[in-house]
């Protein structure tokens, strides 16, 4: 089992920044792969960002040039640092993580952290 926990969302005005993070305990060395991914009301949820094993990183065009995902090994966390916000950024942001679980792959999800840009 993977636990993972974010923290860093609030309400900020357009333009301006934020850096979430996720801090994962548990079965860490099963993690494969994390990411960050949003839903805002009435939409699905959706990749922003993610981060490989390896350190190979992919971002959605949405947010490419804007937005950066770190990870700390030694921290066991994973950090999403947003710039130049805009209101369309307002979402629930929430932490992944892709763990091997008897053989096959998981799904681990945090609770969400909500972001509110204001224009």
């Amino acid at each position: 089992q993977v636990q993972l926990v974010e923290s860093g969302g609030g309400l900020v005005q357009a333009g301006g920044s934020l850096r979430l993070s996720c801090a994962a305990s548990g079965s860490i060395f099963s993690i494969r792969a994390m990411g960050w991914y949003r839903q805002a009301p009435g939409k699905q949820r959706e990749l922003v960002a993610g981060i490989s094993s390896g350190g190979s990183t992919d971002y959605a065009d949405f947010v490419k040039g804007r937005f950066t995902i770190s990870r700390d090994n030694a921290k066991n966390t994973l950090y999403l640092q947003m710039n130049s916000l805009k209101t369309e950024d307002t979402a629930v942001y929430f932490c992944n993580a892709l763990g091997v679980v008897a053989g096959g792959l998981y799904d681990y999800w945090g609770q969400g952290t909500q972001v509110t840009v204001s224009s």
